[in-house]
């Protein structure tokens, strides 16, 4: 791993680039994520931010440079914009959230320990009681809730979250802004975060970067305000149609 720059750091990004049938995705983007800070990429559509995500999680080729500045032992909770779920699998949301918390299969069942465990998690993300119903029947919200419960346990280093708020009712966004303050107050959790939610970004973010394939502008919530910012972010309140 190449040596950090910034040690106040936890995400260097230096010269990112990424290329699609010789269209520039992201053109030469250089960032820093400060450690125990919310950092919000934000934009019009087709600028680059979900292909940012993708690269910082290893996930497409890319040239550049992208150093994680590790205290711990390095986890990284996900988000991601969409997740398919086929409606033939027989897994509650129990099972699905059991996967990766005990070592015997969710086929034999969701040991007691494994079952306390997601019953915290679940009442953290405000879907107690959910634990047994099937994950193919869940709104838009309320899977995205899971996902960020999936995320959240065990703490990770760095939580990556992709339009978060997208299919969000009102309360559940609020439960999302406190645990984002959560994470921040405690300073072991860094949150790097696509959204088109203005208000929300206002509310929870210490840095703002907007993209447009490079970086527009970067600082403050307070640059959200700017009349050409505008113009780059489309309005996040048409994408919570799914009701959590």
């Amino acid at each position: 791993m190449t040596d950090p720059t910034d040690p106040d750091a936890l995400l260097e990004i230096d010269g990112l680039t990424v290329d699609r049938h010789r269209e520039a995705l992201l053109d030469d983007v250089s960032l820093r994520v400060r450690r125990g800070s919310i950092h919000v990429l934000m934009g019009p559509n087709g600028a680059g931010k979900s292909t940012l995500l993708s690269a910082v999680l290893a996930q497409i080729a890319f040239s550049g440079r992208i150093v994680m500045n590790w205290v711990g032992a390095g986890t990284i909770g996900y988000v991601p914009q969409s997740f398919a779920v086929d409606p033939t699998l027989p897994v509650t949301v129990a099972d699905f959230l059991a996967l990766t918390r005990q070592r015997r299969p969710v086929c034999l069942g969701v040991t007691r320990s494994a079952r306390a465990k997601i019953t915290r998690l679940l009442d953290q993300v405000g879907l107690p009681g959910l634990g047994d119903r099937p994950l193919a029947v869940l709104s838009g919200g309320e899977l995205r809730r899971v996902l960020l419960a999936h995320a959240l346990d065990p703490e990770p280093e760095l939580l990556i979250l992709d339009e978060p708020t997208a299919g969000l009712d009102e309360t559940a966004v609020r439960i999302l802004d406190a645990i984002l303050m959560t994470s921040r107050a405690g300073g072991r959790t860094t949150v790097l975060m696509v959204s088109h939610d203005v208000e929300q970004v206002r509310r929870v973010a210490d840095r703002v970067t907007v993209l447009d394939r490079r970086i527009a502008i970067e600082g403050a919530p307070d640059i959200l305000t700017a009349a050409d910012v505008r113009e780059l972010i489309p309005s996040g309140r048409e994408r919570r149609q799914v009701r959590a």
